[in-house]
């Protein structure tokens, strides 16, 4: 922890007192001069402490305003975060070396100092990173920053880190307003070859590649590379005023919201948070949580994506290597549980067991992995909200026999024996003329995830009520 000195007096008033015999004033002299000295010594001592030097204040300043280590309180939560999927196609061999990548992510809650995470779990070798920033943008869906909020970042009080293969890295925190609902621009560059780059393919949200080293550009000019992916950056915590925990949203595809407009933050978790922070404004009686979004498109309860790492892979790297897509049981203690301050986790899970599974989905199987969440969660105090599985006839892996596996899974739900509390997504969103179907106007199109408003009527009917209260007893 940094000391600082914050005392300094003026000079001292003058005071008119009968004058000493010439030894005492000597001796009187004497005095003065030790606490002067003492006194410097303590000051230096504090200024100086070796903790943080002075010198690496300055260095974390890029434009004058002081970087140091938050002194306001608050909580610490999550303001967005994402999950690492895969290695990128392409990456393989030089990584982003020589290019800047400037992520743009949407801070659910606003506070006055903030911190990032990278990941490197898909990279097989080192990711060095010598150069990050932090910075508001100066509107929605632009590499332009903010100059005055433009923050250089450190790592353990170092400008650069170098993250293992596997692994990852948080950085010290920044002093930064983030105010709720404002696009922050996360900039790393990378001098050196690193490997496959650790992705989220379907961000919905457009990210900028420049050339050089460009992290500290607030114009945005040199940002001519427009990318749907989010890369390296999984997580933005904030020392927060607004809330006092987080609310992790993990699922699939629709809780990712790959069907919902690009930039426009339309996903479910995005609209449940604004209800959620809506509903304390107007002095409701609710938990003050953040809400987070850990979805994956493809992600299944029980299996692996593609894109399982090899034995040779493992040999020549010492490490057992993690599969892309990571199944639901494979990644909760990651994505989830490992969140900063996480209070309660809302899970939408398993249709894509059912869709991918080349035979028959065994809905015992998928209830089981399900209730295994659970009992992770419980674990950790946490309250757990579940979803029913939406209806996907129309879509082209329907089948009857694949129908009638999700009304099994959602009928184990509503009867109460897997979660602590229930979200009924399904009867939200179902045609009420044919409930094997989405109802027209919450349908994307592919007759499997909503459309804009199909989200908006996902986050609308979930009862905030449910996120009261820690985990049960375990089922």
């Amino acid at each position: 922890m940094t000391k600082r000195h914050d005392g300094g007096a003026g000079p001292a008033a003058e005071q008119f007192v009968p004058a000493a015999p010439a030894k005492h004033r000597v001796v009187l002299s004497a005095l003065v001069a030790l606490v002067v000295v003492l006194s410097a010594a303590i000051y230096f001592t504090v200024a100086a402490d070796a903790g943080t030097p002075r010198s690496a204040l300055t260095d974390n300043r890029p434009h004058g305003d002081s970087n140091a280590a938050p002194a306001s309180t608050g909580t610490w939560v999550g303001a967005w975060a994402t999950a690492p999927v895969g290695g990128e196609p392409g990456t393989e061999a030089t990584g982003m070396a020589g290019r800047s990548v400037r992520n743009v992510v949407h801070a659910a809650t606003g506070g006055t100092s903030a911190r990032i995470t990278l990941s490197n779990l898909y990279g097989r070798s080192a990711l060095t990173i010598s150069h990050a920033t932090l910075a508001l943008a100066t509107g929605d869906g632009t590499a332009a920053a903010d100059a005055e909020t433009m923050r250089r970042l450190t790592f353990d009080g170092s400008p650069s880190v170098v993250i293992p293969a596997g692994g990852q890295t948080v950085s010290d925190a920044v002093r930064l307003t983030v105010p709720h609902g404002t696009d922050v621009l996360v900039t790393t560059y990378s001098p050196t070859p690193s490997g496959p780059v650790t992705y989220h393919p379907h961000a919905r949200q457009l990210s900028y590649v420049a050339d050089g080293d460009r992290t500290e550009d607030s114009t945005g000019t040199p940002y001519t590379q427009q990318t749907p992916y989010w890369r390296y950056v999984t997580a933005l915590d904030v020392l927060s005023n607004e809330a006092d925990g987080t609310v992790v949203a993990f699922g699939d595809s629709i809780t990712d919201g790959i069907t919902s407009t690009t930039g426009a933050n339309r996903r479910w978790p995005d609209i449940l948070s604004g209800r959620l922070r809506s509903a304390l404004e107007s002095g409701q009686q609710l938990p003050r949580y953040s809400v987070v979004n850990e979805g994956i498109s493809g992600n299944q309860v029980l299996a692996d994506g593609l894109g399982l790492p090899d034995a040779l892979e493992q040999t020549r790297t010492g490490r057992t290597p993690v599969a892309e897509n990571e199944s639901g049981l494979g990644r909760f203690g990651r994505d989830a549980l490992s969140r900063t301050n996480v209070r309660a986790v809302v899970i939408d899970l398993g249709v894509n067991d059912i869709l991918r599974n080349p035979e028959l989905a065994d809905p015992d199987r998928i209830v089981t992995g399900l209730r295994t969440l659970v009992r992770q969660a419980h674990a950790r105090g946490l309250k757990v909200v579940g979803a029913t599985l939406m209806p996907f006839k129309g879509h082209r892996g329907y089948t009857p026999a694949r129908e009638a596996v999700r009304q099994q899974v959602n009928a184990a739900i509503r009867a109460g024996g897997v979660y602590d509390a229930v979200a009924d997504f399904d009867r939200a969103l179902h045609d009420p003329y044919d409930p094997r179907r989405l109802r027209p106007d919450y349908d994307s199109g592919d007759h499997l995830h909503p459309s804009d408003l199909g989200f908006a009527q996902m986050a609308e009917t979930f009862d905030l009520n449910t996120l009261k209260g820690a985990g049960q007893a375990e089922l």
